[in-house]
């Protein structure tokens, strides 16, 4: 791989928000006892990072759950600044008169369970080990998991049902699963580009990520958290980030914007790279400095885990319990989770009344980016 850029600075070992750092917009809830699993034992300690738009009508009526993808956070609005890295990565829904309209619906959106922005995760220190991060010792988690410890942050702020589910990607996974598990708790739901189970070559997808990561010599087994800047598997993470990123977005695009034109002022022939190549160095560069590589890990392994029907029967068994309205889409372009998936859901689910389409050129990262019609499906629900 080719050296840093020498004004590039080198990334934290254990990047993400850390003990100490500016707090932002995030509150926090911590569970009282340990969280059982479905893999099996239990992790204590629990705490989820989140964070709220709007005001909580008194019985609780107008809550909505927004649940990120797998490198998204709880801060779905709102400049970048101090304890947040990056700025709202639906920055255009939420808000007075958006199609998350602040003046009307109390919004929540934590960190997921396993993540690296507040929320408890593998950087996270280890209770009754002074001094300890989880590091490999954190345990496997699956989508039934983190709801759960998302049920016990709705428990602690007094929703008992959510007038919505919205999530997109990972964060639909967890929304399906919401759904599935807990129906008398979601009063409707919107689900993004997600599939019922995971593929067979998502789960590839996912498993060449990890192995980039855990091959890294920087990895350490898992324990490189204490490691000073530079010394965490931080080139594994972006290898899988290019891999992953490739994915996200479609063909006809990355040919539009670059083809297969040298970088300025570099030669493929002289040690150079293409466009593409220094704008996928350029996002795994970002990711490196605001996300942990054990979080990326094991997130990446709950996606893989994904499957709705496990123990209920099988998929359509499972999706007959979603029974509340329900809106899915999928994005054209998407060739990681294509449309076709969403039109599973969207024909097993009781409440959804047939397939919605994202026209994008962006791929998978359609969801995203494409604001007025995902607003426009958000106002639908809402409604």
């Amino acid at each position: 791989m080719r050296a840093e850029p020498a004004t590039r600075p080198l990334p934290p070992a254990a990047a993400g928000w850390q003990e100490g750092d500016p707090a932002g917009r995030r509150a926090w809830v911590s569970l009282e006892r340990p969280l059982a699993l479905e893999a099996g034992g239990s992790l204590p300690g629990v705490r989820l990072a989140y964070e709220t738009w709007g005001r909580l009508a008194p019985d609780a009526s107008n809550a909505v759950l927004v649940l990120h993808a797998l490198t998204g956070d709880s801060h779905v609005a709102g400049p970048a600044g101090p304890g947040h890295p990056t700025g709202g990565w639906w920055d255009a829904l939420v808000g007075p008169g958006l199609p998350f309209d602040t003046d009307r619906w109390f919004v929540v959106a934590p960190n997921v369970l396993g993540g690296c922005q507040g929320s408890t995760g593998p950087s996270s220190a280890r209770p009754g080990r002074p001094g300890e991060r989880w590091g490999p010792g954190f345990p496997y988690l699956t989508q039934r998991d983190q709801v759960a410890a998302e049920a016990a942050l709705a428990d602690a702020l007094g929703i008992g049902r959510w007038a919505a589910v919205v999530g997109g990607s990972m964060g639909g996974m967890r929304a399906l699963e919401w759904a599935v598990s807990r129906p008398e708790r979601t009063g409707s739901l919107l689900v993004l580009a997600c599939p019922a189970a995971a593929s067979a070559e998502q789960i590839a997808w996912g498993a060449v990520q990890i192995e980039a990561i855990r091959a890294d010599p920087g990895w350490r087994g898992g324990r490189y958290h204490d490691a000073p800047a530079g010394g965490g598997p931080y080139r594994g993470l972006g290898v899988a980030r290019r891999i992953a990123h490739v994915t996200y977005r479609s063909e006809p695009e990355l040919a539009a914007r670059f083809g297969g034109t040298p970088q300025p002022g570099e030669h493929p022939w002289r040690g150079g790279r293409y466009q593409v190549e220094s704008y996928l160095d350029h996002h795994a560069a970002k990711l490196a400095h605001r996300f942990d590589a054990g979080s990326y890990v094991t997130l990446t392994e709950a996606m893989n885990g994904h499957d709705v029907g496990r123990g209920r029967g099988g998929t359509a068994a499972a999706l007959r319990r979603a029974t509340m309205p329900a809106l899915v889409a999928g994005v054209d372009s998407d060739r990681l989770y294509p449309p076709s998936q969403q039109a599973e859901l969207a024909a097993g689910l009781p409440g959804a009344d047939g397939l919605r389409v994202v026209e994008s050129p962006y791929g998978h990262d359609g969801f995203l980016i494409e604001t007025e019609q995902v607003g426009a499906l958000v106002r639908e629900l809402l409604t």
